[in-house]
């Protein structure tokens, strides 16, 4: 079922749609056996017809609700070191999320398939930083398509990242370089 859906996490759910544990590609490897490939055919399938969901379930399932938001889910996916969260409506199943629509978010935000010119601006942590950059990529008729920030490991600076279309990778360096205290920590075309 897995293979054929081109899945990794099966929830399993009681007839009445409660939640009853999850098999993943991870349990299912673990319990096949590593030299199960010697046999012949027919010992293959006799003990994969034994595995049985019941037997090689996680049982104790992390859930969220589907009101949860995004950044929710993916701190509780990283904090429990596991790939997917079943979503559960009380007592209902109503959908999974997975590390991979994750990274799909993640593309989006990044708009990664969007072609543009991708910066990392480092400047100082005080008001109004991020507008000078900002407005002067403005000031330049640069269209902004992504802008994140985020604290670096260097106390009192930012990272901004910045994709821009309409405006030359030279231009966008010429444009942080006369910024005071921004300087470029990366530039390229994506």
């Amino acid at each position: 079922l897995m293979k054929e859906h081109d899945i990794r996490h099966l929830p399993i759910v009681d007839e009445d749609k409660k939640l009853v544990g999850l098999v993943t590609q991870r349990t299912l490897m673990h319990a096949i056996p590593p030299d199960l490939g010697q046999f012949s055919p027919f010992v293959v399938n006799y003990v994969l017809a034994k595995l049985q969901a019941h037997n090689i379930m996680v049982r104790d399932v992390v859930t969220i609700d589907p009101d949860t938001t995004v950044e929710e889910a993916a701190r509780v996916m990283a904090d429990n070191k596991i790939g997917c969260l079943p979503v559960m409506q009380g007592h209902d199943l109503v959908g999974i999320i997975t590390d991979s629509d994750l990274f799909g978010i993640m593309l989006n935000l990044l708009g990664a398939r969007r072609p543009g010119v991708r910066l990392t601006v480092l400047q100082p942590d005080r008001a109004g930083e991020v507008a000078r950059l900002t407005r002067a990529i403005d000031e330049r008729n640069g269209y902004i398509s992504v802008f994140v920030t985020y604290p670096t490991s260097e106390p009192g600076t930012w990272a901004s990242v910045v994709k821009v279309t309409n405006i030359p990778r030279k231009d966008l360096v010429e444009i942080v370089s006369s910024l005071e205290d921004a300087r470029i920590q990366d530039v390229r075309e994506v």
